[in-house]
């Protein structure tokens, strides 16, 4: 039938598990017809994609949308065909396929406007020069994700950075939506070198690391006017802490979203510890600190306990809130934190005016202790016990993404 049909522009769009062969014969005919292909989305197990990809091998002069993703765990590494060609892309997302990095896909694709590389391949990776000469050539950009499938230790990475020096500059005058999957060293090498004075939605995923040093990403973000907050919710569950940022205006859309991934909560506390100690600047305008919290796996000490020195670091690093809210789940780790123990008692949020907590935790005077100190010390706090202090709704990753439609997803790539 699509042999006798009219000149109209093609869609091929299919995102099922099953392929009979009647679709297969379908997606392959369509995509025969290269002149007028618009749009294709194509998410199937691997032996079925390769077919179709190696299928996209000359220039499809009206294609406009672009979207593959075989499923999250496979070891075939698929690649593009080096003479596939869309001069008109807008959107371009590609799931665990090899970079297209100096492919004549993207050095052609000069009206890009939204590119996500996700789950990049470890033999892959492109060293941050290749990946800024790319970018560079994309002046209409608008939304920008990078994805890496694997850790690589912080180490390697800064190793290879010393071998190969940066000298390549990316201004993105468009770009409003960012987002990155990795660990901090590769971050740290690009942000330095990219300009991106419009940006609105900043998105950070780190994979698993001892210590973390971040100051270009302190740097960054403090030149990034958009990037002012007001409200920031913190929330421990199971396999990462995430952190939800709101900026001035109170918009519904998180303005800063980072993620660390981490199954442990001592991990977790210690990893937005070192994070926010660098980030601490950026925040002295909040003034609503929320702790959330999902249950955990038990660490390999056999508890969930956090260390209260990097509690009380990561506290520390919020001077001016004045609202606080703590998950039941948090409680014992919060108020043994709060207390002085020694130290002065107003160290630590000196502005806080409210504590909110559990009601239980009002009635069995868990944090008398601090609320006594701080009497004592002139500046008290109102105690408020509350059914559900910490807003309980969706906690994964934000599907909404200040208007650009990347379909992040919403769990770690490992």
């Amino acid at each position: 039938m699509l042999a006798h049909s009219p000149p109209l522009p093609l869609i091929i769009d299919y995102e099922h598990h099953t392929l009979t062969t009647e679709d297969e014969e379908g997606i392959t005919l369509a995509l025969q017809r290269r002149d007028r292909v618009r749009r294709v989305n194509l998410r199937m197990s691997v032996p079925r994609l390769q077919k179709f990809i190696t299928a996209l091998n000359d220039e499809f002069p009206i294609l406009e949308y672009l979207y593959i993703t075989p499923p999250a765990k496979h070891d075939t590494l698929l690649v593009l065909p080096t003479t596939f060609e869309a001069p008109h892309l807008h959107l371009l997302i590609l799931n665990h396929i090899a970079s297209p990095i100096g492919s004549p896909l993207l050095t052609t694709a000069v009206g890009l406007l939204t590119l996500a590389l996700r789950w990049i391949h470890p033999s892959t990776y492109p060293h941050p020069n290749q990946l800024l000469e790319q970018i560079a050539l994309l002046p209409q950009l608008e939304a920008l994700e990078i994805g890496f499938c694997s850790p690589v230790p912080n180490r390697e990475i800064e190793r290879q950075l010393l071998h190969s020096q940066i000298t390549t500059h990316a201004t993105l005058s468009n770009l409003q939506w960012f987002s990155f999957w990795g660990i901090s060293a590769y971050l740290e090498a690009l942000l330095p070198h990219v300009t991106t004075p419009l940006v609105k939605n900043f998105r950070v995923h780190f994979f698993t690391q001892l210590s973390f040093s971040v100051p270009r990403l302190l740097q960054f973000m403090t030149t990034t006017e958009n990037l002012r907050f007001i409200s920031v919710r913190f929330l421990f569950y199971y396999d990462a802490v995430a952190v939800f940022v709101v900026a001035r205006g109170g918009a519904e859309v998180e303005d800063f979203f980072m993620q660390v991934f981490s199954k442990h909560l001592d991990w977790q506390v210690s990893s937005v510890a070192q994070i926010f100690h660098v980030l601490s600047p950026l925040f002295s305008t909040v003034a609503e600190l929320n702790l959330d919290y999902r249950k955990h796996t038990l660490s390999p000490e056999g508890h969930e306990e956090a260390d209260r020195k990097r509690w009380r670091e990561f506290l520390a690093s919020f001077r001016n809130v004045k609202t606080l809210r703590v998950h039941n789940g948090l409680v014992g780790e919060v108020s043994r934190a709060l207390r002085s123990d020694g130290e002065p008692p107003l160290e630590l949020l000196p502005e806080l005016k409210e504590l909110i907590c559990p009601a239980r935790s009002v009635e069995d005077k868990t944090f008398a202790a601090f609320i006594h100190e701080r009497e004592d010390a002139g500046q008290p706090v109102n105690l408020v016990g509350k059914a559900y202090p910490v807003d309980l709704g969706s906690f994964f990753f934000v599907s909404s993404t200040g208007g650009y439609n990347v379909d992040p997803d919403p769990v770690s790539p490992r």
